[in-house]
């Protein structure tokens, strides 16, 4: 591993966080593959290209970015050994050669001189602890006309999230992971410019974008699901209190035989002047 200044981070993506997100690979990708196909679009990969996937957990968007660029290369940079040793076994059962995957803290990382022609992150660039710093980084990564464009959350009360979140006890202290280096950090879209700006990216633009979010089977499965999450573990811990009410929250979004939620997005594109 290279070195790592986020060591908050490192520790949670290399402990239960990050072993919680590799055992269920398949049931987070069902949360946020909804939105693959937009982030796709706007990165606008050529079959030549060089890809950068940051925070690429397990490796989907790797793995997608990878069969777009079938003359280039993907590869893709986490903190996560258990996610990235989970992304290079998906990888060579699915049979994608051009992609690598990397451990590193992407706010540091060596990352060669122009050496990609295209960033992507599906949610996995909101964890920085300086993401002026971390995206002056991927900006120096990107060649002359470089492209970024990535994923990150709205505020909870723009989805039906809002509605489960409303459903859990009151907190007595203020929540792990809030506005700064958390789930939200970038939710704020003047934040968003500001940081992309000051990090020398130009042509910010940013755009919300919808999903369906499946959650679980049913209210039961995402309930309890959602109760093993790492924010919502870490905040609230993991009594029975804490399941039951997020089980009630999901019962009015069954339909179609699964738990369904809205969910929105910012999709953020820039480009390295």
């Amino acid at each position: 591993m290279t070195e790592i200044v986020n060591t908050h981070q490192a520790e949670a993506w290399n402990g239960y966080e990050g072993e919680h997100w590799a055992e269920h690979h398949d049931r987070y990708d069902a949360l946020n593959g909804g939105f693959n196909r937009a982030l796709l679009e706007a990165a606008a990969i050529g079959p030549r290209d060089r890809v950068l996937d940051i925070g690429c957990g397990n490796g989907q968007i790797t793995r997608l970015a990878a069969e777009r660029a079938t003359l280039g290369t993907a590869t893709g940079v986490d903190l996560s050994g258990p996610m990235l040793a989970r992304a290079r076994s998906l990888a060579e059962r699915q049979g994608v050669g051009n992609v690598a995957f990397e451990q590193g803290d992407a706010q540091v990382y060596p990352f060669p001189t122009a050496g990609f022609d295209v960033a992507v992150s599906r949610f996995g660039i909101m964890f920085f602890t300086d993401p002026v710093t971390a995206f002056g980084n991927v900006r120096r990564a990107l060649r002359e006309g470089g492209r970024l464009a990535f994923l990150c959350m709205t505020p909870m009360a723009e989805s039906e999230m809002g509605a489960v979140m409303a459903a859990l006890p009151p907190l007595g202290h203020a929540p792990v992971g809030g506005s700064h280096g958390g789930p939200l950090s970038l939710s704020d879209p003047d934040r968003v410019h500001e940081v992309l700006g000051g990090a020398g990216f130009h042509g910010v633009t940013g755009r919300k974008v919808e999903a369906e979010q499946i959650w679980g089977r049913d209210a039961r499965e995402a309930g309890e699901f959602f109760a093993g999450w790492g924010p919502i573990r870490h905040n609230y811990g993991t009594g029975d209190e804490v399941r039951e009410a997020l089980t009630e929250a999901m019962r009015p979004f069954e339909r179609d035989g699964a738990v369904r939620l809205r969910s929105t997005a910012w999709l953020v594109t820039a480009r390295r002047a």
